[in-house]
């Protein structure tokens, strides 16, 4: 006697009757390969860059919800991209097991405005084998989902923000990727909408995918089963040296627009946010020099 399973908890990305990705039909006891990807002393910088992140270890498995977070400018999309094997390291590496399929759901959704919620999901069924009619049913069990049901008929262009976000990671359930990466989810959404978006992430994960999230937000962090924070792998050391200058103790030069032998007074007798040079004593200064561009017998006081 077969066993009713919640509707939330089937995997509605494939058909009645299709085997697990990784199963071979002709040998029903086979288990699918494990889905793994695995970080070691990973650190990336571009040319010319200061280092993102150092050191880092990591282990993603099929079936967890992982967030990455971290400070803007901490690396968060740049590791995902990493993961993907879309970006080379600067330094470690990365090993990706049983994953062939990668897909990206990136901040800002984009969809065919004149398509409706259903077509989107329903294409990469399509594109997978299915007949219209068991496409169709599959896209409104996955819509269903993620609180798109009554949507379904709705072109794209209607939707609001948080519905559109949710259609992408819908249409990412669809096309059953082996790793899916999220990037900011929720970073170009009001509070109410992204709250919406939290909501359904956890139907993200499923026994066969690793579903990593990038995100600034507490929420979409609290609604993964693991945080990677960024912040606890910024360099310590090799920081690509930002040129600075100290006023108070840089040399006197010239401008080069002043005339020869004229410089700019000393930083140090100036108030912090004055400009290099006193305005007031130049304002007081005597007015009856020459200057060596000026016309024979123009003198500086005879200017009105």
């Amino acid at each position: 006697m077969s066993q009713d399973v919640p509707l939330g908890k089937r995997d509605l990305s494939r058909g009645r009757g299709e085997p697990a990705p990784g199963r071979d039909p002709t040998h029903p006891g086979d288990t699918p390969p494990l889905k793994r990807v695995t970080a070691h002393g990973l650190g990336h910088q571009f040319a010319g860059g200061r280092r993102l992140f150092e050191g880092l270890e990591l282990e993603l498995r099929a079936g967890e919800l992982v967030a990455v977070t971290g400070p803007s400018g901490a690396g968060k999309s740049t590791l995902l991209s990493i993961l993907a094997g879309w970006t080379a390291p600067a330094a470690g590496t990365v090993t990706r097991q049983g994953v062939s399929h990668t897909g990206w759901v990136m901040q800002n959704p984009h969809g065919v405005p004149r398509r409706t919620a259903l077509d989107h999901v329903a294409l990469p069924l399509l594109a997978r084998g299915r007949s219209r009619r068991q496409a169709a049913g599959e896209a409104r069990d996955i819509l269903a989902r993620f609180d798109l049901g009554e949507a379904a008929d709705r072109l794209f262009k209607t939707l609001s923000g948080g519905e559109a976000q949710r259609l992408m990671l819908a249409r990412a359930v669809a096309t059953a990727f082996d790793l899916l990466l999220v990037d900011e989810p929720t970073a170009q959404l009001d509070l109410g909408t992204a709250a919406t978006v939290n909501a359904v992430l956890a139907q993200l994960a499923q026994a066969d995918a690793i579903v990593v999230v990038a995100t600034h937000d507490p929420h979409t962090r609290a609604a993964c089963d693991r945080v990677v924070d960024l912040a606890d792998h910024q360099p310590t050391s090799g920081r690509a040296a930002t040129p600075t200058t100290d006023r108070a103790t840089a040399p006197t030069t010239a401008r080069l627009w002043e005339p020869s032998g004229s410089v700019a007074p000393d930083a140090a007798t100036q108030p912090p946010d004055s400009p290099p040079w006193d305005t007031e004593s130049q304002a007081t200064a005597p007015t009856t020099a020459t200057r060596p561009w000026d016309p024979p017998g123009w003198g500086a006081g005879s200017r009105t």
